[in-house]
């Protein structure tokens, strides 16, 4: 996050940003649910360039046993970005950053799913990123929400998430890859609409405690749109599109 030079206008003097979109403008979302036959629960995104596939298994069994809950039904996330997700071909094997991701995207999605109906049980979600153009986090939670949905799962609220950033002294929705790289913050934020709770919030990057503010707000109204989307996804599967 910022330092590197770059020869990219992240931001031109009509406050048009590097890949045609205005500041408060999302990237092209396609959300689809019910992809998966051999899953109980699926979905797939497109966010921007992004391109994630999502299956939900469970409530089933523990394994190793002795992780199991008596109270309480437990939640397993993992993330990970297929080799030919980015540019350079990525090692298969697990990366520090995708077992911090898998952490995050999990503890973001407790709160919305009631687990304590299914004590001794886990519900396992595997993200399987197959290309990767910044903000996949933010991407991979909605999908997974959608796919926890799908599954039958009961949830208090779906989680949409979406980032906001600062880029030439201007905040932005929905931060790219190359504003990722090149902009001065990037603050992914994930959100129960219909309850109004945060259940993440990170920041990379300096703000002002205005600007801090403002980001919150940005990315709150990016989630409330995407929310909306996931909604209609599950809305398309369940009903062929015949309830609005």
């Amino acid at each position: 996050m910022g330092g590197a030079k770059t020869d990219i206008i992240l931001l031109n003097e009509s406050d048009i940003r590097c890949d045609g979109r205005k500041i408060d403008e999302l990237r092209k979302i396609i959300i689809k649910a019910g992809v998966l036959q051999n899953a109980n629960g699926s979905s797939y995104i497109e966010f921007g360039n992004n391109k994630i596939l999502v299956g939900v298994f469970g409530p089933r069994d523990v394994h190793p046993k002795h992780l199991a809950n008596t109270n309480t039904g437990i939640l397993r996330c993992r993330y990970h970005m297929s080799p030919f997700s980015v540019d350079e071909r990525k090692n298969p094997a697990p990366s520090r950053r995708e077992i911090e991701i898998s952490k995050v995207i999990k503890e973001a999605l407790e709160p919305s799913v009631i687990l304590k109906k299914f004590p001794r049980t886990v519900v396992d979600i595997f993200i399987e990123v197959l290309q990767a153009d910044g903000g996949s986090r933010c991407a991979a939670l909605n999908a997974a929400s959608v796919a926890l949905a799908d599954a039958g799962i009961p949830m208090r609220d779906l989680v949409s998430a979406c980032a906001a950033g600062k880029i030439a002294n201007s905040i932005v929705l929905d931060v790219n890859n190359e504003e990722d790289q090149f902009g001065q913050a990037d603050m992914p934020v994930g959100y129960m609409p219909n309850l109004e709770k945060i259940t993440l919030i990170q920041l990379d990057g300096i703000l002002t405690h205005n600007e801090y503010a403002t980001c919150i707000d940005v990315a709150i109204q990016g989630c409330k749109t995407i929310y909306q989307i996931q909604k209609k996804a599950l809305i398309d599967k369940f009903f062929q599109g015949d309830i609005k």
